[in-house]
């Protein structure tokens, strides 16, 4: 590394084998007298866009949009508090002097699996209240994961946190809090000494956190196209992003200087591992029996009770519409009083004009 990318200032970011240098506040603005930060900003994006995309497909899965919306919510909640939990489980050190700073989520602590798990639950608890079918669900919901996934990741680029070890590669970063977190990390040398990494604060990092955006993208567009093309059964699509996600995460976890370990074990690689074999196993077990069952199974979409589900919803919308379009007769009358004098008087002369036209018809027939 270049001697002007040493010392740098806490927000200063580098990439010093590109030549680029440039200042990233990860605070995003000022309201009211609290900061925003770049971490909640592209989270909530994220989930936004996961929600945007996946209603727009409900249909295409055979789900109710209006019945599923409450299992998306409720799963929302609990991949929050489900990754909150997991992050301080395993980092309870770092809360148990301060209890209360486990509800400030802007400066990160949010793990991924941790998250999963809970958005999993609490969505799957809500859509059988809802009943709602689960597997087309999560087939849904993993393309939302990974696009959550995706931009979420900037946030640890504005924090700079989820890097990994020094590297030499094009794509090394370093900057002002990963220096100054390497240097304090080698005064308690717990972590290092627990992963058996030795780390240089003048070199750059592993920006793990651009590896994972970008693995998730690629997974994106992959279930995206296998669900379109190639989805043979319900659950297939939520297995393929446990195998996809997993095995990234199992390569991209052994980089990483930061992970949650419980002793020289990293806890999320470990997890990425498990899902990979288990997700594996099972696609090809559940891929074996629906390819022996043939034409006698059938996707949920193409079942004669997400038909009439479907077209109830459909049928329960443009009765909605009509009653829009043609309000009854009490409704009609509230409406005039809302009206007003002027707008009653102009719907006088327009029944009057109305009634004379109707007399002079008669008296042209008679």
């Amino acid at each position: 590394m270049r001697n002007e990318y040493l010392n740098l200032s806490e927000n200063q970011i580098a990439f010093p084998n590109l030549g680029i240098e440039f200042e990233a506040d990860p605070t995003a603005f000022t309201i009211f007298g609290i900061d925003i930060q770049w971490y909640g900003l592209l989270i909530t994006l994220g989930l936004l866009l996961a929600i945007i995309y996946c209603f727009s497909q409900m249909k295409r899965y055979g789900l109710n949009p209006d019945r599923a919306i409450d299992a998306v919510l409720g799963g929302i909640v609990g991949g929050i508090v489900g990754a909150r939990a997991y992050y301080v489980i395993l980092e309870w050190d770092r809360y148990a002097d301060d209890p209360m700073s486990i509800f400030n989520l802007r400066q990160g602590g949010l793990a991924i699996y941790g998250g999963l798990l809970g958005a999993i639950l609490v969505g799957g608890i809500i859509a059988k209240i809802r009943k709602v079918k689960l597997l087309p669900l999560l087939d849904l919901a993993a393309q939302g994961f990974l696009i959550g996934q995706c931009i979420g990741r900037w946030g640890n680029f504005f924090n700079q946190e989820a890097f990994g070890c020094n590297t030499d590669s094009i794509f090394g970063m370093t900057g002002g809090r990963i220096q100054n977190w390497i240097s304090s990390a080698y005064i308690n040398t717990e972590c290092y000494s627990n992963l058996g990494v030795e780390m240089d604060p003048d070199l750059p990092v592993h920006p793990c956190f651009l590896y994972e955006s970008v693995w998730c993208l690629i997974g994106f567009i992959l279930l995206a196209v296998v669900s379109r093309k190639w989805r043979r059964f319900d659950g297939q699509i939520i297995l393929m992003y446990a195998a996809w996600y997993g095995l990234g995460r199992a390569f991209i976890e052994g980089l990483r200087t930061d992970s949650l370990v419980i002793g020289s074990i990293r806890v999320s690689q470990a997890l990425a591992i498990i899902c990979v074999a288990a997700a594996v196993i099972l696609l090809i077990i559940i891929g074996s029996k629906v390819k022996r069952m043939g034409v006698d199974y059938k996707l949920y979409v193409d079942t004669e009770e997400s038909r009439r589900l479907l077209r109830e919803a459909e049928e329960g919308r443009k009765k909605g519409s009509r009653k829009e379009k043609n309000p009854t007769a009490a409704e009609a009358e509230t409406q005039k009083e809302v009206a007003g004098p002027d707008d009653t008087s102009a719907a006088n002369e327009t029944e009057n004009e109305e009634t004379t036209a109707e007399a002079d018809e008669t008296k042209e027939e008679e």
